[in-house]
């Protein structure tokens, strides 16, 4: 027989363990339910970029004012830092030194801020090279940072050699969005031109890699862990992975009527990560499942150009409502 105190131990027992099997595990609950916040920055910015810091903040870059900003995600205040009065600052990303280095059109320069003491290391174009529409800038295993401009140019900085070198883009205008590899090769697409390139480290000579769907429009790219080339396809709606070992491509049109993949972004776990105009979403699909996942953003007309991400984090800047987004998927 059992006595009263021993049955309720028995029934605490009981439900601790119908908890323990009903919850779900802690993989599963990152899984489903990602959340999304937004971060008002100041009023007139259209931040374009976002890095995230290595502190814990958020760089980005103000367009339309001619900065530089530093979002504390734990206050939701700025940090404002001034690049010039002709500034019009289009990328931004963190370099190994971890700074954030600027690609800056309405300067024609790269521009280097020092975090702590906010000094301006201004890298201008060669002359001759005026109106590059500076747009990317990513750097190599080596150090070296490669950039491009829609004018119809890319290029490079060597800090080492301390100069500054431009390079005629094949097919001319629309060198966009890019990235490096895990190998430490470095890739670059061609919005106008429709083509994913490689680039000779050496000789800095580009490599045309031609994607399967014509005029799709090749704007944002991103490497995953194993050296795949994820393209966001603009004109087409799509998202291309190219594998260098093998030199075969696979596309995925994105879900809904009329989808604008504009910015993809790989993240820790090799999941694709796009932002999508035509939803005016976020997306995430899954190369294993080969599903994607909608994540529709609080604001209308948010206009989302970059995204970029750290663990459980993937930020962008909504162009179109002065607004920092993050969706937290931890």
């Amino acid at each position: 027989m059992i006595d009263k105190t021993t049955g309720q131990r028995f029934l605490v027992y009981g439900l601790a363990l119908f908890a323990l099997a009903a919850a779900p595990t802690p993989a599963a609950a990152v899984e489903s339910a990602p959340r999304i916040q937004e971060y008002p920055v100041p009023a007139g910015s259209h931040p374009h970029d976002v890095a995230p810091a290595p502190d814990g903040g958020v760089w980005y870059v103000a367009q339309h004012l001619g900065e530089l900003g530093l979002l504390d995600p734990k206050t939701g205040q700025t940090r404002r830092i001034k690049l010039g009065e002709k500034s019009r600052p289009h990328g931004v990303i963190v370099g190994p030194d971890g700074a954030p280095w600027i690609t800056d059109s309405g300067l024609n320069a790269i521009v280097r801020v020092d975090p702590a003491t906010e000094k301006l290391n201004v890298y201008p174009l060669p002359a001759g090279r005026e109106g590059a529409n500076l747009n990317t800038a990513t750097f190599d295993k080596r150090g070296v940072l490669w950039f491009t401009g829609q004018s119809g140019i890319y290029g490079r900085l060597d800090l080492k050699a301390g100069r500054v070198e431009v390079f005629d883009a094949p097919k001319g205008r629309g060198p966009y969005g890019i990235a490096a590899a895990p190998d430490g090769a470095v890739y670059f697409v061609s919005l106008a031109g429709s083509y994913l390139a490689r680039l000779d480290p050496n000789t800095g000579a580009a490599t045309v890699i031609e994607p399967p769907t014509p005029k799709q429009g090749a704007r944002r790219v991103w490497a995953d862990s194993k050296g795949h080339i994820w393209v966001s396809e603009w004109n087409a709606g799509q998202v291309g992975r190219y594998d260098p070992a093998t030199g075969a491509w696979k596309e995925w049109r994105l879900p809904g009527e009329k989808p604008g993949a504009y910015a993809v972004y790989v993240d820790d776990r090799d999941k694709v990560w796009l932002t999508d105009f035509g939803a005016n979403a976020l997306v995430r699909f899954d190369p294993i499942t080969e599903k994607f996942e909608v994540f529709p953003l609080p604001s209308g007309n948010a206009q989302v150009r970059q995204i970029l991400g750290r663990h459980g984090e993937v930020w962008g800047a909504e162009s179109g409502t002065d607004k920092l987004v993050v969706i937290r998927t931890r």
